[in-house]
């Protein structure tokens, strides 16, 4: 048996620095309570652009243009030093981080986000590295498309771990890239919410036959800084959550076993049983014996693609 923590908390929005040291923070109190993994939701670093999704097309531009260069300014940048505190924080508490993030693309152009997530295991080290591969709707707008180079399941203390992000869950062939990997913690972190959502992640542990953990934002309208672009314009004094987050374990087979956990921030914990991966594939295993390869197959391209290739 190995603890879980799903962290449902809010960022310190819009300022990377403070967001890492809080995920530090909340990353020694799971320890603290023995869990061994901990997940946070889609782009906790430095919070999920929320005002996309209630700006005017055509009317709101400088709102649209302030809103993301202070997003812009505090992404992350991998290839720096800025994930060490947290690097630091798994390593010297002995617990696999799996983080999502806004992440400033370094080796092009240099002027594009992405939306990530890296797993970091406890011995500090980053050993995956997602990018989202399909953005919704307005997020086309904030994010570039991630490429398949990250579309792994890696070896953790506590089982083999992947993960998808939001709507990428809707991606039956993603999905099955990680299966045919002999995932057993799925990771679901997401700005998504509500039956619909967690309807989906049982359905997700019925396919596939394993944990499912997925990590809602929870977000109230007091955690947007006072001075974010036109606050009162886009959102109402009367509102209090924006997204009440809807955390929830899934047990292989589809069973709900914690949360969902709404409209609340805090750790939510749950002690995971990797036998219960292996019973519940003797029935069905997608990627295995229920798997007709000769007929259907799944090709994947993990090269890292890029828009410039220098031939010597």
């Amino acid at each position: 048996m190995s603890k879980i923590a799903i962290i449902q908390e809010a960022p310190v929005f819009l300022d990377k620095g403070k967001t890492i040291n809080k995920a530090c923070t909340l990353v020694k109190e799971a320890a603290k309570n023995g869990a061994k993994l901990a997940l946070f939701p889609e782009t906790f670093i430095p919070g999920y652009p929320t005002w996309i999704w209630r700006l005017r097309p055509g009317s709101d531009g400088k709102i649209s243009s302030q809103a993301h260069q202070l997003l812009f300014n505090n992404a992350v940048d991998i290839q720096s030093h800025d994930l060490d505190p947290l690097r630091h924080a798994a390593k010297e508490h002995q617990i696999t981080v799996v983080c999502g993030m806004n992440e400033r693309e370094q080796n092009g152009s240099k002027g594009s986000l992405y939306n990530a997530l890296v797993i970091i295991d406890d011995k500090g080290e980053i050993i995956n590295h997602h990018r989202k591969l399909m953005t919704t709707n307005p997020e086309r707008m904030t994010w570039g498309l991630g490429d398949a180079s990250g579309l792994n399941v890696v070896d953790t203390p506590v089982g083999r771990v992947g993960g998808l992000i939001c709507w990428e869950n809707f991606m039956p062939l993603a999905r099955f890239a990680l299966y045919a990997q002999g995932i057993e913690l799925y990771m679901a972190p997401t700005y998504d919410e509500g039956e619909g959502w967690i309807g989906s992640m049982q359905h997700i542990a019925r396919e596939a036959r394993c944990w499912v953990i997925s990590c809602g934002s929870a977000i109230e309208v007091s955690d947007i800084p006072e001075d974010f672009p036109d606050k009162n314009k886009l959102y109402s004094s009367d509102e209090t959550w924006i997204n009440p987050g809807d955390s929830v374990v899934v047990a292989p087979g589809g069973e709900i076993v914690a949360g969902p956990f709404s409209k609340e921030k805090g750790i939510l914990y749950y002690n995971i049983d990797l036998n219960k991966v292996s019973e519940s594939r003797k029935n069905l295993d997608v990627a295995g014996h229920y798997a007709r390869p000769e007929l259907l197959q799944l090709k994947v391209n993990k090269k890292s693609q890029k828009s410039l290739i220098i031939e010597e």
